[in-house]
């Protein structure tokens, strides 16, 4: 699916800016709508969840409901008219004039419609979005039903939770640590594409000397345009290539290639031509391949400086915020990094866009987080209706975001359960591993992020193309004991030595509480933050497979509250409000005095 591109031959109008609004309950919207009244005023994109200081919103569980009007200006007349919503977190119900007219799953990638029947040109039209928010055993993420929170557990002399249900408002039961943002988060926009249009574009790149090698393939709708043309422009926009047809194969000779920052990200556009319409799509020529223990970008072994990362802010939640884009970039820049992991789901076009500016290297990760048993020692791979629904959003990321040159690999989920049920975790996962394989067309390195367990009966991490670890010795293992925690790290690293494959280390750190020091570094204070970081990091720059340290987390999030949590997840090198903890300066002098390539 195409972003939406002004040009020419295509409008663009942003329906962002302040909508009526009003919560709902569990109770599946209707197609008469008429009972919306009296609504409130909230503003999209964002999560409406911290838009009110109201409990009601902060907690809501079930549908909730947008409304809005537009007009479709008559200059649309005899173009395709689409209405195309970028996110919608985690089910849709789209009415137009009070008709049903589109669903949607999942609530971290795009979908659409086309509206031109519907509202034609010239014409007014009336939006209403029902958005449920709830998670459960069918979603991704992840939610416990008729189980605990993530970090709850029922108390002696308290009702259980099932039986709770019958005094107890219900509420999301989240089995991941962030905040379940929900809402409109992403843009909604109206654009309009020719009859006959450009579908799709891939664009997969090689390096054969000094040239760059560029397979293309073009999808189209509607007959009688006439062949395809792609025009290869560089960045001062001067023509190196020029091809004709719907499939083929450019050579941009003396090519420049898209480095990570501080080298140059070279970006190339492809202008593609059918009939009337037109797209460009911007690219980069870069290669990237496992060999042996090494993760290699045009064929130099590249190491990973870098964090998880949360599409979180205040007031906007998980919704779309171009301008902390923008500072967290520069701050990943401040910092010396050079990458970050979608953690944990697919973020905004708009962050791979910059990415691929800015030279920043993203893992690109599905929202499947929390697939394990809540603690209640069931098989998830049985219990869980996620299978299908998995399948597809991993087609749809890769679908997305395919021509990113900033993505150099697929993550197919978070920390599930691979040790307990490891034949199970191996069937479920494998089919998974060989879809991304399959589907994506530059066949880039595929891994799942493995949770602290006992990797001896995990089978499944070891078949990865990249080994991707989150491990917390001396935080909730072994707490506070960094002697032994490094020792257990070490008998670890040690197996993983064994298995020939890169490894790198996606999640691990301490939450500091900004402003508590200590002379004797304590769990908790920004000193024991650095200590922890200091003392593990000496560990894997003894290991030659080891390719990369992502810390958790690059700032400080929100979560569901809990005792565990102080006003959030605390583990940021930076506060929520970007503001640098003493493990920033750490990481920042580190990170400038360790090469992005070459390092081992």
């Amino acid at each position: 699916m195409l972003y939406p591109r002004l040009n020419k031959a295509r409008s663009i109008i942003d329906l962002a800016g302040v909508w009526d609004f009003q919560l709902g309950d569990e109770k599946e919207p209707g197609e008469d709508l008429e009972k919306l009244s009296g609504m409130e005023r909230i503003a999209v994109p964002a999560s409406y969840n911290d838009q009110k200081e109201d409990p009601a919103y902060r907690n809501h569980f079930g549908w909730a409901y947008y409304r809005r009007s537009f007009t479709v200006p008559c200059c649309f007349e005899g173009q395709r008219i689409m209405l195309r919503f970028d996110g919608v977190t985690h089910q849709a119900k789209v009415y137009l004039n009070g008709r049903l007219a589109a669903e949607h799953r999942g609530g971290f990638l795009p979908f659409e419609l086309e509206i031109t029947d519907l509202v034609p040109a010239g014409s007014e039209g009336e939006l209403v979005v029902a958005v449920d928010n709830r998670v459960n055993k069918s979603t991704l993420p992840v939610g416990n039903e008729g189980s605990t929170a993530f970090f709850g557990s029922d108390n002696p002399g308290v009702p259980s939770v099932e039986a709770a249900k019958k005094w107890r408002k219900p509420q999301n039961l989240p089995n991941f640590d962030f905040f379940n943002y929900a809402g409109i988060n992403r843009p909604v926009r109206i654009y309009t594409t020719p009859k006959s249009y450009i579908a799709d574009v891939t664009l997969v790149t090689d390096i054969s000397g000094t040239d760059g090698l560029v397979s293309y393939k073009v999808d189209t709708a509607g007959s009688g345009c006439g062949e395809v043309q792609v025009e290869i422009l560089d960045m001062e926009g001067g023509r190196v290539a020029l091809a004709q047809g719907s499939a083929g194969k450019v050579t941009i000779p003396e090519a420049k290639l898209w480095w990570p920052w501080p080298g140059v990200p070279y970006l190339y556009q492809a202008v593609v031509r059918y009939g009337e319409d037109q797209y460009g799509q911007t690219f980069g020529i870069r290669t990237v391949k496992v060999e042996g223990t090494k993760f290699l970008i045009n064929g130099k072994p590249f190491y990973f400086k870098g964090f998880g990362k949360h599409e979180d802010s205040a007031f906007h939640g998980r919704g779309v915020d171009l301008c902390l884009n923008v500072k967290d970039v520069n701050l990943i820049h401040w910092l010396n990094a050079n990458s970050f992991r979608t953690s944990h789901y697919p973020y905004g076009e708009e962050m791979y866009d910059l990415c691929d500016r800015e030279g920043i290297v993203v893992i690109d990760e599905t929202p499947a987080v929390g697939i394990n048993g809540g603690g209640s020692g069931e098989d998830p791979y049985k219990f869980l209706d996620i299978h299908e629904h998995h399948r597809q959003v991993l087609a749809d990321m890769i679908a997305r975001d395919k021509n990113h040159p900033c993505v150099v690999m697929w993550s197919l989920g978070n920390e599930p359960d691979t040790e307990n049920f490891p034949q199970s975790a191996y069937d479920y996962w494998r089919p998974l591993y060989q879809l991304a394989h399959k589907l994506d067309p530059s066949n880039r390195p595929v891994t799942m992020v493995c949770c602290q367990n006992n990797y001896e009966k995990d089978i499944v991490t070891r078949t990865m193309d990249v080994v991707c670890i989150n491990r917390y010795y001396g935080w909730y293992n072994l707490s506070g004991d960094l002697d032994a925690a490094c020792y257990g790290l070490n008998m670890e690293l040690d197996f993983w030595e064994k298995q020939g494959k890169p490894v790198m280390i996606t999640e691990y750190g301490a939450d500091a509480v900004a402003g508590i020091h200590q002379c004797v570094p304590e769990m908790f204070s920004e000193e024991y933050q650095v200590e922890f970081y200091q003392r593990q990091n000496e560990e894997f720059d003894r290991r030659s497979f080891f390719i990369g340290e992502h810390v958790w987390n690059f700032a400080d999030f929100a979560a569901f509250q809990g005792c565990m949590r102080v006003d959030g997840n605390k583990k940021g090198l930076l506060t929520r409000d970007r503001r640098p903890k003493m493990a920033a300066h750490y990481f920042r002098k580190r990170w400038g005095e360790i090469p992005d390539f070459n390092y081992k």
